[in-house]
């Protein structure tokens, strides 16, 4: 039985990630270069990324780049972008129907939780999550499954017993290694990944296509309810 829903933050309730595209994008057009996204995704749900953008940025104009001039240059669109982003279709409703089942609701997230905060308060959000765990809290991110496991740790529910959603295939393997089912929720920056063959339980359109018992009903784990 199905107890707990455990979010991703960043591309998944939020689109940040197509903000972040976005705002390093707009460095690599400044000097007639196109950054290109699936390289850039590689990076998606985690940190240390094979791909760096400011490397390759530098390669492709030949130019000597001051590396942190650029990067409080995109964090600072960044933030500007992401604070004026809408939340998902469907995630006040997914949460609140989580609520009214009587699920349990966490969120594990790559990023820091000074971001996830900050966030999840603006969005008016913050109420409905019992746990938070963030990079703060592990020494290594996703893909690997610590995040998912101090998040069910934390509510209280074995990983079997917690569906995570999640946008990227860093997200998902650190989901799926935790032992738990996953549904993907594909962003703009993610939908060229190939989640069917990485085993995802689940990929659905958007949060808004369908109720949250619905879902779960489709991949078989239903949380019944007295």
């Amino acid at each position: 039985m199905i107890k707990a829903v455990i979010f991703d933050f960043d591309g998944t309730l939020l689109d940040t990630e197509s903000c972040a595209y976005e705002a390093f994008g707009g460095l690599y057009a400044e000097h007639g270069h196109v950054l290109p996204l699936e390289q850039w995704a590689l990076g998606i749900g985690t940190h240390g990324s094979p791909f760096d953008p400011y490397v390759d940025l530098q390669a492709r104009t030949g130019l000597t780049m001051d590396r942190e001039a650029l990067k409080a240059r995109f964090e600072a669109e960044l933030l500007a972008k992401a604070d004026c982003a809408e939340l998902r279709p469907g995630v006040v409703e997914v949460l609140e129907e989580a609520k009214s089942l009587g699920l349990s609701i966490g969120l594990a997230s790559s990023a820091d939780r000074a971001w996830v905060e900050r966030h999840l308060e603006a969005k008016g959000i913050r109420k409905y999550f019992e746990a938070l765990r963030t990079s703060d809290d592990v020494e290594k991110v996703k893909p690997d499954p610590a995040l998912y496991l101090l998040a069910a740790e934390a509510l209280g529910v074995k990983p079997e017993e917690a569906v995570a959603f999640e946008d990227s295939l860093n997200g998902m393997k650190a989901a799926v290694a935790a032992g738990m089912p996953v549904v993907v929720v594909p962003n703009p920056m993610t939908r060229h990944m190939d989640f069917a063959a990485a085993r995802a339980d689940l990929i659905i359109e958007s949060l808004a296509d369908q109720p949250l018992r619905a879902v779960l009903d489709r991949i078989g784990t239903v949380a019944k309810q007295a």
